[in-house]
């Protein structure tokens, strides 16, 4: 079973570093993510994320994070964010 105990940071660095998504700003304690698609991309939709920099991540803001990156698969996006944190 893949894990889902992540902590902001660990997708915070996965979404900049991987994904393609860049930091606009900071909230208090939350990074707000961008990703532009690039040119000629099947999909123009620019999309926006919300990280809590927080030690945890529950799973219900955890699964809203994988919705905002455009994740189509919720275990598929944990897979992922866990083998490249």
């Amino acid at each position: 079973m893949v894990t889902r105990d992540f902590s902001g940071e660990d997708v915070y660095k996965v979404l900049v570093n991987v994904g393609g998504f860049q930091h606009v700003r900071t909230t208090g304690d939350h990074l707000i993510l961008r990703w532009d698609p690039p040119e000629g991309h099947e999909n123009t939709e620019i999309r926006t994320v919300t990280v809590p920099a927080h030690d945890s991540i529950s799973i219900g803001t955890l699964r809203n994070i994988a919705d905002d990156a455009g994740a189509e698969n919720f275990e598929a996006f944990c897979e992922w964010i866990d083998e490249n944190r």
